[in-house]
């Protein structure tokens, strides 16, 4: 690649591209959903998938470092990175739900919150021409939280070295994640709505 004359340079001929290092990660992240499934179902390892899932999560803030790190940063990154993050979290708290792992009703409010926001900002942006926003700093914090309280629980069920003590960790993180998820869901709705009317004036 030939050498830019500005950071901003850079990043304005990136903006384009989808071949990038960060689309790469998240795309490999992606990918970790039929391993995680297989480890769940076609081995029973509920502890290998839930160590998988937390390295999930545990990575989920690389692919913004990439791109800030080589000036890599693109619009198709910006939709691509959250929409394969809350894929990969319905479809692991899918799995897990149909697995039986408790406790159930937990995993039901959380994938329950993920559908309807997802769906309604989803249905928003491709029927009303929503403009996109990016996620606040509680929404990060949220879905962080949730993102380590799910293989706490997940190795709380097993008979793994020190699974009381992933399961306390995990009451301790997950109940203040769930509430902070549904928190941060009701005060997206003024978000939502000025994005909303922006779409509309730009479309106009």
């Amino acid at each position: 690649m030939e050498p830019t004359d500005s950071p901003e340079a850079a990043a304005q001929l990136s903006s384009h591209k989808f071949l990038t290092a960060p689309n790469l990660f998240t795309l490999a992240r992606l990918c970790c959903i039929p391993v995680f499934l297989w480890m769940l179902f076609g081995r029973e390892n509920v502890a290998g998938a839930a160590f998988l899932l937390g390295g999930l999560g545990a990575t989920d803030w690389v692919d913004g470092w990439l791109a800030r790190r080589f000036n890599q940063v693109s619009e198709f990154g910006k939709i691509f990175d959250p929409t394969a993050d809350r894929l990969l979290f319905i479809v692991a708290i899918t799995g897990i739900i149909l697995e039986g792992i408790a406790p159930l009703w937990f995993f039901w409010l959380v994938v329950a919150r993920e559908l309807l926001f997802g769906g309604v900002v989803a249905m928003a942006t491709l029927l009303f021409g929503m403009k996109r926003f990016d996620v606040t700093w509680w929404g990060k914090t949220a879905t962080f939280l949730l993102m380590f309280a799910i293989p706490g629980f997940m190795l709380g069920a097993t008979d793994f070295f020190a699974h009381q003590w992933f399961l306390a960790a995990a009451w301790l993180v997950g109940v203040p994640g769930l509430v902070l998820s549904y928190y941060t869901a009701i005060t997206y709705v003024p978000t939502i709505r000025e994005s909303l009317r922006a779409g509309r004036g730009s479309r106009g």
